[in-house]
């Protein structure tokens, strides 16, 4: 049995263990598809008739780091807040009404948060439709003027209503109120209004007719309910009595003075008819022979002269007249829109997208005309369609003019957003009561040009890939779009970046995956990142960020230290076996420890967590070993086994000698230490090289102090001086201080003699520079005690200094003229020496 000193451990070592912090990687959201409640909102829609208050959303996501994760919602400068936002929980909930036909989609910015990092993305939610709306009638109100004699069949006026909803909500179709007994028929789709099959208007019987037109949309759903919107207008058929070519405007007569016996009158037109007006001879009425449209005048003076006729047929008196005819325009015409060919309702231009604004559509030759007079051919002009984009000139018209339509907001002719514009062109009669109106279309097809930057999905991509998985494995694929049309829209894939050297990216599809040869181990690195490229054909770029974390497979199995064979176990002392698993994550790298195999089986217990090997509770003492085994010398083999936590889990074994022995009581600190440091001798060497380290480190801060004071003080060496007592032939001993030497004499009346080591003292002054005077004689040193006999080599020993401490010191003595004598050393003198050598020399012994 060993006996072994140990004392409790007298000195505590710290070990700090510096940890790198891990790099910061952003949190991410997580994806979503078309109909999911939670993610990014990348691809949510809602109806416009979603109630306010509604949670509509929710936004997750997560850390790769574990940390607490917090949301946020924000919206472009001066747009709409539609949506509140729990910061904790991502709910989203909707705090404004929505309105399709007002804004048809929202953008929002959403941004999830680690409190260090931020990841924000910009989501478009589209708003879809409900049948909210009603049809609405355009360019009301409705006057139309027809003709009494206008053939049954024909159309009077289109009636036109637009309902903004779309699908069947938007769909308009038209109907008349009291059909019955109407004389007028209206097409249910186009809205045109017409005279009835075989009914004729009379102005004698009906000079106005009021017609009630509905208007009805399609139906829809709102708020879960089908819901069916209507609109009414009424229209006014005024009927007219046309004058027509020929017929009589006005008769004058002229009297025969004679009463008696009167004589015929023959009438005759004397000037200003410009060949519209003829008079009858007889009669004297006055007819058109023009239709009215065809008078270029407004006011006609006709001058007819009557002249009485005699029996015998010549003119024997004459008589003059002033018939003064007005022509008043009938409102019968309206605005009429002409191409290059003639009346044109619909007009067609193809151009490119975003021209400069200000600039004339110039492949339009448009026309209008009103071929009413005065103020009944005043009409203005507007387009109907998405506002600001174009705007017409001129905007009010005099019978005719040509229309021009200029380019007013050039972003917005974006090719992305609309292939096609189409506008209404209207222009309508302003001082009528009628308002007259007529429509073109304008159609605007737009040509593309490369106008877009290709944009991924997202400027972050996070993807996880286990490390064992082979050359060529898929890891993450990365879409992005660019919005341009053929050539323009096609994107390449590129790959940079520190770790882009394991990875390659597909050009076409975007799916990133290993090299074939690449080989990914977590333990050495587990995380990766580097920038993804999408370029166009004409070099135009966007990039995004790719985060790759390798996945730890437990494919390492628990190794123990290489001092494991064999420890010394002090009874009530554990001993502790160790073994490190090379996995890189938890529970891979997690052991757990248990005894395999020990006899007998009852001695030990291991921690299953640290692997410290301790005795049974009731083992208090060698005696109680001896008894439950044969094994004397108390060493025994224990087979260990460390495994870890992974799956599949791994182990290893090792066979684990221990020597047991108990603790004497006369023990020292380094019995301790090395019993401690048996099994470690790394251990030891650290702690001795510690030590070493902290005594250099202190004699290098007192060397440094030391030589600071002494340059401040101007000295490199001490000035020095001797004192020797009188000779004496016989053996002395010497007592040497620091500065001061001393032979003890024979006789203790003797008195000390100072001297001075001259050629120190030269070269000391020498070196200093500056002569140190001598002090004044010193007082008489006291008696030493007697000199023991001579010897060979003798301990002299010192008289401690401020500076200085005891240690012996080996003299060689020279004999001289039989005598010993002392070697002759420096010394600085000071006052306390001065001193001193006062006081030897007043007392004569000792």
């Amino acid at each position: 049995m060993k006996h072994l000193w140990q004392l409790p451990p007298s000195l505590f070592l710290n070990l700090i263990h510096v940890c790198l912090a891990q790099a910061n990687y952003a949190p991410y959201f997580f994806d979503n598809g078309a109909s999911s409640t939670n993610g990014n909102m990348a691809l949510l829609s809602l109806s416009e008739d979603t109630a306010v208050g509604t949670h509509v959303y929710t936004l997750n996501g997560t850390d790769p780091e574990g940390d607490p994760v917090t949301y946020g919602m924000t919206f472009e400068s001066g747009s709409r807040k539609y949506f509140a936002i729990d910061e904790n929980y991502g709910n989203v909930t909707l705090i404004e009404e929505l309105d399709r036909e007002r804004e048809d989609e929202v953008e929002v910015v959403v941004s999830i948060s680690d409190g260090l990092s931020t990841v924000a993305e910009k989501v478009r939610i589209l708003v879809t439709d409900a049948n909210d709306e009603s049809p609405e009638f355009t360019n009301t109100p409705y006057i139309a003027q027809v003709l009494e004699n206008t053939p049954s069949g024909s159309s009077i006026l289109k009636i036109e209503a637009i309902d903004r909803d779309t699908g069947s909500g938007g769909s308009i179709t038209y109907f008349l109120q009291n059909i019955h007994t109407n004389k007028f028929t209206i097409d249910r789709h186009s809205g045109v209004l017409r005279i009835k099959t075989g009914i004729t208007l009379d102005y004698e019987k009906s000079r106005t007719y009021f017609v009630t037109v509905v208007a009805k949309d399609g139906g829809g759903k709102l708020r879960g309910n089908n819901k069916v919107f209507s609109a009414t207008t009424t229209v006014t058929i005024n009927v007219e009595d046309d004058t027509l070519a020929g017929s009589e405007v006005i008769t004058v007569v002229a009297i025969d003075g004679d009463r008696g016996k009167p004589n015929d009158i023959h009438y005759r037109l004397m000037n200003g008819s410009e060949g519209s007006f003829e008079i009858n001879n007889a009669t004297g009425a006055i007819s058109v022979i023009k239709s009215p449209n065809q008078l270029k005048k407004e006011v006609y003076e006709l001058k007819i002269q009557a002249s009485e006729i005699s029996p015998e047929g010549e003119a024997t008196a004459h008589a003059f007249a002033t018939a003064t005819i007005r022509v008043v325009d009938l409102n019968n015409h309206p605005p009429t829109f002409y191409g290059e060919n003639g009346p044109q309702n619909r007009f067609e231009l193809t151009m490119y997208e975003h021209p400069p604004e200000g600039e004339i559509l110039r492949g339009l030759k448009i026309t209008v005309n009103d071929s009413d007079q005065g103020a009944n051919a005043k009409f203005n002009l507007r387009l109907v369609g998405p506002g600001g984009i174009f705007r017409v000139v001129p905007q009010t018209v005099l019978n005719e003019a040509q229309v021009t339509i200029i380019v007013e907001n050039s972003a917005a002719i974006d090719y992305e957003k609309f292939q096609v514009f189409t506008f209404k062109l209207l222009a309508i009669e302003v001082n009528t009561p009628e308002k007259f109106s007529s429509t073109a279309d304008i159609v605007i097809r737009l040509l593309d040009t490369n106008d877009n930057v290709p944009k991924f999905s997202s400027d972050y991509y996070i993807a996880r890939i286990p490390e064992n998985s082979p050359g060529g494995s898929n890891v993450v694929a990365v879409t992005a779009t660019d919005p341009d049309s053929g050539l323009w829209g096609e994107m390449k894939y590129s790959i940079y970046g520190t770790g882009a050297d394991l990875f390659l990216i597909h050009p076409s599809t975007g799916i990133i995956y290993t090299q074939p040869w690449a080989t990914l181990d977590a333990e050495v690195t587990s995380k990766y990142n580097f920038y993804v490229k999408a370029e166009d054909t004409e070099g135009k770029y966007s990039l995004a960020e790719v985060f790759i974390t390798v996945l730890d497979v437990n494919d390492h199995s628990p190794e123990f230290n290489e001092n494991i064979q064999e420890k010394t176990m002090i009874i009530g002392t554990p001993v502790k076996v160790e073994a490190i698993d090379q996995d890189a994550e938890e529970p891979n790298n997690i052991v757990d420890y248990s005894i395999m195999q020990a006899d007998p089986a009852n001695v030990f217990d291991i921690d299953q967590s640290t692997g410290e090997i301790k005795l049974k509770s009731y083992i208090r003492s060698l005696d109680i070993i001896h008894n439950i085994t044969n094994n004397k010398d108390c060493i025994w083999s224990v087979v260990v086994q460390a495994k870890d936590r992974g799956s599949p889990s791994f182990s290893t074994t090792a066979v684990l000698k221990i020597d047991i022995t108990e603790e004497t009581l006369h023990k020292g600190p380094m019995a301790a230490f090395l019993m401690q440091t048996k099994d470690n001798p790394m251990k030891a060497l650290g702690v001795l090289a510690g030590v070493m380290g902290v005594m250099v480190a202190i004699t290098i801060l007192i060397s440094t102090a030391m030589f600071w004071r002494n340059k401040r003080s101007n000295k490199i060496m001490p000035v020095r001086r001797i004192i020797k007592k009188r000779q004496n032939h016989q053996p002395t001993r010497m007592i040497r201080m620091e500065w001061l030497k001393f032979k003890r004499p024979s006789n203790a009346a003797e008195k000390f003699v100072v001297e001075e080591d001259t050629k120190s003292l030269q070269n000391e002054n020498s070196n200093n520079n500056f002569q140190v005077p001598l002090p004044p004689p010193p007082p008489a040193a006291p008696a030493l005690p007697p000199a023991p006999a001579l010897k060979t080599n003798v301990s002299e020993w010192r008289v401690p200094t401020v500076s200085g401490s005891l240690s012996p010191k080996i003299i060689k003595k020279q004999a001289k003229k039989g005598a010993a004598v002392c070697t002759s050393h420096n010394a600085l003198v000071s006052e306390l020496k001065q001193r001193f050598e006062m006081r030897s020399a007043a007392s004569p012994h000792i």
